[in-house]
Formats: C-alpha cells, structure tokens, sequence
C-alpha cells in the first residue's frame, strides 16, 4: 500500500474531500495552480475563503505524505498584490515547506520579477522559479518510497513579446505562445537526456489546445493566438498545468498526462457547475501516472437564478439558494417595484441582480468577457459606427494597438 493511503483515505472519506493524485518514481506530490490570492468576486473579497483553502492545502499534503507541492502559476491575482495576499502566501509557504518541498512559478496574473524577488533566499524546500532563462534546469526531487530521482522542470508563463530573444537559439523565436514553449521544451529535453532512467515532470502555465476555458481566465492571445499544442511536451511523463479553471485531462503521448487541476475557488459564475480539486502526484518507477480527484472545501455555492422575481424570491432566506452567492435574472415584463431591497432582503449574498424582460424584443447584446477575443470586439464596434468590416490594413492596426495597450496595461 502506498505510504499513508489508508489513513490518508478514511481522512477524505470523512472530510468529503476531492484530490488529483499522480504517481512519480515512488514519490507523491499535490499539484495545485491559479490560487489567485488577493481576488474578488464581484467586488466581495476571497482572502477569507482563500486561506480556507490553504489550511485545507496544508493539512491534505501531511495527510497524504507528499514529498513535493507544485503550484502551477497565477499565485497572486495581479502583478502587485495586496499586502494581506503577500502574508498570507508567506504563511502558507512557511507551514508546506515543513512536511515538503515546494516548487512554485508565476502565471500570466503574477508579476515574475516581483513574485520571484528573494527567491535565493527562500526557506530551504522552498523552490520559486520566475526567470525564463532558468528554463532547462530542473529542481531534483528524490528518496521517495521506491528511491529514485523526479526532474521537476518549472516554466515560468512564458509571454512571447518577453521571452523570446531569451529562448532563442542566437535569435528570436517565432512570436507565439507556440515557439516560445517549444524552445522551452527542448531545453527540457536537452537536460533530461543527460538522465537516462530519470522521471519528468513539467510545471507549465498556459492553454493547451483541447482545453475548456470559463470567463475568468485572463485574455493571453498574441498575434490572435492564444494556444499550444499538447504535442509540444512530448518527451516528459507528467505536466501539471495551470491557468484554465476547470479541472481536466488533455490527450497526450501513451504513457503521459497533461492535467489541469484548476483553480480551488469559482472566479466567475461560469465555473458555477466545476468542481474544484486539489492536485497530489504520484508516478511510480514505470507507466503512466495514476490521477485521484478530491474536492477543495466549497466557502459558498454560485448560483444563477432566472424566472419572474416573485418565484425566484422563495428560494432565498430558509429557501434553497439562502446562503449561496447569487445572480438573479428578473424576466417581469415590468420592472419590479424595489427590485434592488427586495433581491438583498431574499439573498443576502446576491451578488448580480439583471432586469431582462422575457417578453420584450432586446437588440442583440455584445458579451464582453474576458474569453471573448478584445480584437473581434473591435471588429464589431467598427462595423456597427461604419457599416463596413475593417479591411486587412485596418485590422492589423486595431491587433497591434490592442496588444500595445495590453502590453502597457500590465
């Protein structure tokens, strides 16, 4: 049996925990991404529930004797994050590295250079690799159950326009998340062929082609482009992915697995109906890797709710939706009186409350999310103040000012 399972499995049974579990040369890890920490939802904070999370982070990798937590980017919400989300990383840091090393990298949220600040002088075990020319170097990991030595390769997220003279072999990579992750990845392979018999696994932030993505993650295309394909991590055993928020495994090589755990909280009412895991990897001497899935704690339930304000009203205080975050979408032909007090008064964490008229013709509305393309967007304002689509020259000015901005924005 491997080590601590029993004990490990009554725990969750109990607790009704969800965990990723994969197998490593005979060693256990918690694979973990996009903890966002310093985000709210709809203007309420998440730093309470966050740290839930954390303390349920902490417990479940001495429950299970993981030898290793990989924290696949996005730790922070923004490039500057609050003082209060800086403590509590340092908290978490501090108790995981007592039972097991830890190796984190930053994702498109997170600003590299100040994530990665004092990264020499981490806590022993604590592993923060931020800087793309560390690419190729692994952390080793070894003395698991069955002995053994696991490559860790940590890849910072790799923005094309940043990194690649960086990557380059003596000049710059084609401008795409594409070429910068291949040039990345052989630089793995490089390193790992001077391992004959070493197990691999990659830390990587970025969409892979086959994933499903929810509104919340941020925009990342570059050229119009936003995707790799999965094919570009041939040659390692295990890649723990981060930046989409919902849990799932791509299609790889025979014998690999490329798996998004997701993110531990919803950001968004399109992740209501995901379930939210916590990662542990374990990857025995030979063969694929073994993937359990165990529920990270849920703080509140989303729901959406639509139908006349009368019906949905029930369902709030003493009802099904009470205690739950909540967007209402109010179908009355007639705007509600006190539309507003009424909702609060039903759902005290209503968090949206929307007027659309189920029986009134509405002009076609533009959805403006973080998943859809900010380009198209711009193509469509064009066509609807001129009446025409903008021509190829017109195009390439709105993409370059678009990525300008989002350049400066960041």
């Amino acid at each position: 049996m491997p080590r601590g399972r029993g004990a490990a499995g009554a725990r969750r049974a109990r607790a009704a925990v969800w965990v990723v579990a994969v197998s490593v040369a005979g060693m256990r890890f918690v694979h973990t991404s996009d903890w966002h920490l310093g985000r709210t939802l709809h203007g309420v904070g998440m730093l309470e529930h966050q740290a839930a999370y954390l303390d349920h982070l902490v417990e479940l990798v001495r429950a299970e004797g993981a030898d290793a937590v990989l924290v696949a980017g996005d730790v922070y919400d923004r490039a500057i994050p609050p003082v209060e989300a800086v403590e509590l990383l340092a908290d978490a840091l501090a108790r995981l590295s007592e039972t097991a090393a830890v190796v984190l990298t930053p994702g498109n949220h997170d600003s590299a250079v100040r994530l990665g600040f004092g990264a020499a002088l981490m806590r022993p075990g604590v592993h923060l690799r931020a800087r793309p020319e560390q690419v190729g170097t692994p952390v080793l990991l070894g003395g698991g159950a069955a002995g053994g030595t696991v490559a860790v390769y940590p890849l910072p997220y790799l923005e094309p326009d940043t990194v690649r003279d960086v990557l380059g072999d003596g000049e710059p990579t084609a401008r795409s998340h594409e070429a910068v992750m291949a040039a990345a990845m052989t630089r793995v392979r490089a390193d790992l062929a001077g391992r004959p018999g070493t197990r691999s696994v990659v830390m990587a932030h970025a969409f892979v082609l086959g994933g499903a993505a929810s509104d919340s993650e941020r925009d990342i295309r570059v050229g119009g482009v936003d995707s790799v394909p999965a094919g570009v991590f041939a040659g390692v055993d295990y890649v723990a992915l981060g930046h989409l928020h919902g849990a799932q495994r791509l299609s790889g090589e025979p014998d690999q697995v490329l798996q998004y755990c997701g993110s531990p909280l919803a950001y968004s009412f399109s992740e209501r109906h995901q379930r939210k895991v916590t990662a542990v990897v374990e990857l025995g001497a030979s063969g694929p890797a073994s993937v359990e899935l165990v529920p990270a704690p849920v703080p509140r339930r989303l729901a959406e709710l639509v139908g006349p304000l009368d019906a949905l009203l029930p369902q709030g205080v003493g009802g099904e939706h009470g205690e739950d975050w909540v967007r209402l979408v109010v179908t009355d032909d007639r705007r509600p009186t006190d539309l507003y007090p009424r909702a609060r008064a039903a759902f005290p964490h209503v968090l949206s409350v929307e007027h659309r008229p189920a029986t009134t013709a509405a002009p076609p509305l533009v959805a403006v999310t973080p998943s859809r393309d900010p380009v198209e967007l711009l193509v469509e304002f064009v066509e609807h103040v001129t009446g025409a689509a903008p021509d190829e020259a017109e195009l390439a000015v709105l993409t370059a000012a678009y990525e300008q901005a989002r350049e400066v924005a960041s």
